[in-house]
């Protein structure tokens, strides 16, 4: 019985691929909005997107940000986006690849931003996501931080925390971290 349902399985399998064409793989409802979301993706001219898994990999990939203006001017942070299969239901997974000293983002790269905990919605995008991850470069937030000592400079004292940003992305110390350069 056992080869009845084999030999009935593969003569299926040869029928679907008698056009000459590969299987073709069924995608999840979160692929099928994931694509949407990519195709309609609407990026600033300062991000950049990739998969380096890819295109057939569209669960996983990289976003790059290189801020034009702000504390993060000449910088370059790269994101990775793990999506679940139940996106949009679940939001993505983001984490900072690039070590950064910022008051949102910590020294693992955790981000803290609203829409990736409590106010995610299955109506947000990954163009959302990304609007809100520039946003973290232009207007760091200090009342909601990740990394308390930067979020404490930040606050008190401005001119030392730009000092600390442009040293970090220079490639030195702040405090007692090294920083990798990421300016472009």
């Amino acid at each position: 019985m056992i080869r009845l349902f084999k030999v009935k399985e593969k003569q299926r399998e040869i029928a679907e691929n008698a056009n000459g064409r590969a299987p073709v793989k069924k995608q999840s409802a979160g692929e099928l909005r994931l694509h949407k979301d990519i195709s309609e993706l609407n990026l600033p001219k300062t991000t950049t997107i990739a998969f380096p898994n890819g295109k057939d990999d569209l669960m996983n990939f990289e976003v790059t940000i290189r801020p034009d203006e702000g504390y993060y001017r000449g910088g370059m942070f790269v994101f990775t986006f793990q999506v679940s299969p139940v996106y949009p239901h679940e939001a993505p997974k983001v984490k900072c690849k690039t070590k950064v000293y910022h008051p949102n983002i910590d020294l693992e790269g955790s981000v803290c931003l609203n829409i990736l905990r409590e106010d995610w919605k299955p109506v947000l995008n990954i163009n959302t996501i990304v609007y809100g991850l520039h946003h973290l470069f232009t207007e760091p937030n200090y009342e909601d931080p990740l990394n308390h000592e930067a979020a404490a400079v930040l606050r008190d004292n401005p001119k030392m925390f730009e000092s600390n940003v442009r040293r970090a992305m220079s490639g030195g110390y702040v405090g007692q971290t090294h920083f990798t350069r990421c300016t472009c």
